[in-house]
């Protein structure tokens, strides 16, 4: 939870600026919010480099300061970098050294992972990056990739996958700060997901033909409006027409996970929801989500989730006791 009412967030601007990536950084962190009662992140932009900094379609960026900026950040975002193989500054490096050891968040979206990596932070630690790049951040030592995930959340040190899976990692910083309810209201203002977990496959091998697909999105709303149900993999397949096999088949394309994984993850995710939103008894939840029995949800929602559904439940009461969650 942010120590303060408004926690301070930094975006690093260079010369080569990854755009896009820039830009999900800016949506979340930048942009007012008078909806939260003023209280959102104070943001600023930290040139790395002196001179003009000019990003990917001729924007150039004006900068609020220079490296000093990272020294008073709680987050620092490191919105992509020049590629796998781009210099970096070592006033850079030393900087987000210093800002790792004084307990700054550290925060990369696609190739910016580099730069951590570069800077030693990533040693010993599961990271990701842009699925074309992963086998260039696995040549660093001690660097656990995670090459098929959206984005790995490593407590102080968080990265994302290639461009969009950003705005995934930003959102869940935004989760992880204020909790589901303020979360999913800037999801709303911004037309995305409100959730996708962070171990979702970051890249579908095989396109899914678009019968199929039109008939899996119909299957996954009605599971996800009645996630209480018996949904055996044969009712799903019935559900959408699909024989046992193509559905697997599309399933997998579609998510990167087999159909009962899915079901699982949507399972915690909704109990997740419910955690945060409801003072629902866990056996309660875990009939409203499926499960059938608290020890169950217990098993499910700790292998994903890392901690017991109480545990999780505790630390988002205390997040709703802060100034923002009051003001949403």
């Amino acid at each position: 939870m942010p120590k303060s009412p408004r926690p301070t967030v930094v975006i690093l601007a260079y010369d080569g600026l990854c755009t896009f990536e820039y830009g999900c950084a800016v949506k979340f962190f930048a942009l007012p919010r008078p909806e939260f009662g003023g209280r959102w992140y104070r943001c600023a932009i930290a040139a790395v480099e002196p001179g003009p900094l000019r990003g990917t379609g001729g924007v150039v960026v004006q900068a609020d300061g220079g490296l000093d900026l990272l020294d008073t950040a709680g987050t620092i975002v490191i919105p992509g970098w020049r590629g796998p193989t781009g210099a970096i500054p070592p006033a850079l490096l030393a900087a987000l050294r210093r800002a790792h050891l004084r307990g700054a968040r550290l925060v990369s979206i696609c190739a910016g992972a580099f730069v951590l990596a570069e800077a030693g932070l990533l040693a010993g630690r599961r990271a990701t990056t842009h699925w074309h790049f992963t086998d260039q951040l696995a040549a660093y030592p001690d660097v656990r990739v995670a090459a098929d995930v959206l984005y790995v959340d490593e407590g102080s040190i968080l990265t994302s996958a290639g461009s969009a899976a950003g705005l995934d990692l930003c959102l869940h910083v935004v989760r992880t700060d204020f909790g589901a309810q303020v979360a999913n209201r800037v999801a709303r203002r911004m037309v995305v997901h409100a959730h996708r977990d962070g171990g979702q496959a970051q890249f579908v091998q095989r396109p899914v033909p678009k019968r199929a697909g039109a008939k899996l999105g119909l299957l996954f709303d009605r599971v996800r409006e009645n996630l209480g149900a018996a949904w055996t993999v044969e009712r799903m397949a019935t559900e959408a027409g699909l024989s046992l096999r193509s559905l697997h088949r599309h399933v997998r394309a579609a998510t990167g996970q087999a159909p009962g994984t899915w079901l699982i993850a949507e399972r915690v995710t909704e109990a997740r929801t419910m955690l945060e939103e409801t003072s629902r008894p866990v056996d309660e939840i875990a009939r409203l989500v499926g499960f059938g029995s608290a020890p169950t949800l217990r098993s499910h929602f700790r292998s994903l989730v890392g901690v017991t559904p109480t545990a999780y439940r505790r630390s988002f009461t205390t997040r709703a006791a802060g100034p923002l969650r009051e003001a949403a």
